[in-house]
Order: C-alpha cells, then structure tokens, then sequence
C-alpha cells in the first residue's frame, strides 16, 4: 500500500506542468521576457535539463550565443525572476553568479570554468513529518545582491530542482536560466567557493537523488558549494 500511495504521488507530482524562468526582476520591476534573460532551451515545451554533465546545466540557453541585452543594478538590490507559470515541484531554489573576466562582456561571455559562485540556496522545512518547500507554488523568486560584491558585469544563474522522480540517477529535474547585468557601486569582497558547470554536481550527490516521500527525510542539504554572503 505503502509503495502505492508513493507511486500515485510521484505521478501526480510528474504531471503537473512544468516551468521556466523567462524574466528578470529588479526589485519589484519587471524586465520584460527573455529581454535580459538569455532564452532558454525549453522556453517552449518547459521542459528540465536532467543531466547533470550536459553543457544544459550552467544555462540551459537555446543556443550559443543567444541575444540578450545587460542590465545595471546596484550591489544590495534585490533581483529574482518571475517563474511561468509558478514553480510546481518540491525542491530547493538556488542562486549563483559569475563574474565576466577581462576582455568579455555579460552578452560574449559562456560561462565556462570556475566562475561561479553561490549566493542563495533555499532548501526545506520540517514540521509534524513533513518536508516542505517554501519556493513551491512561487511565481517570482528573489533575493539580495551582497553590497561587497566587486562592481562588474556578471551572469546571473537560477536553479530551481525538482525532487519528485529524484530517487534514482537522473531523475532530478532542473530549471535553469541566466541573465546578464551589470553591477555598480559594488565593494571589495572576495567571492568564493568557486566551481564550474557542469563539473559542481554529480548525479549521486545527496542532494539531487534522493526520495522524498518515504521515509520523509530528517533533513536536507541543497547541493553545490557554501553560500557567498559577502
């Protein structure tokens, strides 16, 4: 009965529609859809990057090269994306940026190497055997620029990873994309842990196979590096 009452919540789950992130928001302003978010490879089936050593996973763009325009912020603003048409699996939300080197702008840049750095990371809650997930349901999703990040162009990646079907290898799902801005007014801090996509996450990793629904775990540790505060 056990494995039934699993099973049916996992195709539930499966079913719902999946999701994008096509819009950059800046504070409470919207930007406009995929005008400064690089236009992702499922901005018309919604469909997740589920391998975790595919290209896909840094920003899972429709091709290489795909136009979008830089936005300037300030160090401390709040930005995010709006999520179309709402997040709607249970998984942890999660944030990284990577400072354009030299020579490179946010529109040439591919992300490539050890650039990136995690700036959020939102995993679950546990009450009365439940484990919940504060991101689902969302239909934006945001946080805070830390005000000693260094002035620059960066890009800006989110990550939302749907557990539902992740308790065997490649069952996760993630939902990715990435935008370009500008930082001005930053300070002097020194960004880190860096790492790479792919390369940051292995498809074993505790945080990405995992079952969620029985036993309901005791706690739960979003994958990638130590979140950057500043």
């Amino acid at each position: 009965m056990k494995s039934l009452i699993l099973s049916l919540a996992a195709l539930a789950s499966t079913a719902t529609a999946h999701y994008t992130f096509p819009e950059l928001v800046v504070g409470s302003q919207k930007t406009g859809l995929w005008t400064y978010v690089r236009k992702a490879a499922n901005y018309q089936s919604n469909g997740p990057v589920t391998d975790v050593s595919s290209a896909a996973i840094r920003c899972y763009e429709a091709s290489p090269g795909t136009a979008s325009q830089t936005y300037t912020v300030n160090a401390g603003d709040t930005l995010g994306f709006t999520a179309a048409s709402s997040i709607s699996h249970p998984g942890p939300l999660q944030f990284y940026l990577a400072k354009v080197p030299e020579g490179k702008t946010a529109a040439t840049f591919d992300g490539a190497g050890n650039v990136w750095f995690k700036v959020y990371s939102q995993g679950a809650t546990f009450s009365g055997g439940q484990m919940t997930w504060a991101s689902n349901g969302k239909q934006a999703v945001s946080f805070a620029l830390p005000k000693t990040l260094p002035s620059g162009e960066y890009l800006l990646r989110v990550e939302h990873i749907g557990l539902h079907s992740a308790g065997s290898a490649g069952g996760a799902q993630f939902y990715i994309s990435c935008a370009q801005i500008k930082v001005n007014g930053g300070g002097n801090g020194n960004p880190g842990p860096l790492v790479s996509f792919p390369g940051a996450y292995k498809a074993d990793d505790k945080g990405i196979q995992i079952n969620i629904y029985y036993p309901v775990p005791t706690s739960y540790t979003p994958p990638g590096p130590a979140v950057w505060t500043g």
